[in-house]
């Protein structure tokens, strides 16, 4: 197998949106055909080996996928899942994406501080958060949180928050952030008891991963 696999796969794996053909030579540091070839042979491996994932081109990118056939298994995992609390750090993550969406999984970092892919990972697996578009300026992916974040929040809409969340660790800076995009209001709390309590996130200074 070609050398460029282990780096291509490597990156992908790392990547948190797809990656083009371009990116990833850039990366790699080859011409885009020798990359294009090698993700060619990448697909076909995955597909003779009959392994759990697949490697997909999705729009001028590429990204790794679930095979089909383990749809049902996988839903029904990701619904015992839905079960579990959430600990501290995805609500904090979770307030801050409700607050200030829609947003980028920087500028989540940014405001708690820590890496956010993680616990944006396990929210978005949880429904609770989704992706609603793309920063024009940067072309970052944008997340929101969903209807089904409405439903267990017991909320009609998003006005009904309440004027900060408990949960957010700088509330003095968010606060002003909050007064300046116009989106203050009043509602019940963030944090409701169906969505307290403890899963597998750690709440590490450095990295949340899910």
């Amino acid at each position: 197998m070609s050398d460029l696999h282990g780096p291509l796969e490597a990156l992908l794996l790392m990547a948190t949106e797809p990656l083009s053909s371009v990116e990833l030579a850039e990366a790699v540091r080859v011409p885009v055909a020798e990359v294009e070839q090698a993700m060619a042979e990448l697909v076909a491996f995955y597909d003779e080996t009959r392994r759990g994932f697949e490697l997909r081109r999705v729009g001028h990118g590429w990204r790794y996928y679930t095979r089909p056939e383990h749809a049902e298994l996988i839903g029904a995992w990701v619904l015992e899942g839905q079960q579990a609390r959430l600990s501290q750090a995805a609500l904090e993550t979770l307030a801050v994406v409700a607050y200030l969406q829609p947003i980028s999984r920087g500028r989540v970092s940014a405001v708690r501080g820590v890496n956010v892919d993680g616990v944006i990972r396990t929210l978005v697996t949880r429904e609770l958060v989704e992706e609603v578009g793309r920063d024009e300026e940067s072309g970052a992916m944008l997340f929101g949180t969903t209807a089904h974040f409405l439903e267990r929040m017991g909320l009609t809409s998003l006005e009904e928050l309440p004027p900060i969340a408990p949960h957010l660790p700088d509330a003095v800076s968010l606060d002003e952030e909050l007064a300046g995009a116009g989106r203050m209001s009043s509602g019940v709390p963030v944090a409701g008891p169906e969505l307290g309590g403890e899963i597998e996130e750690r709440d590490e200074r450095r990295e949340e991963p899910a």
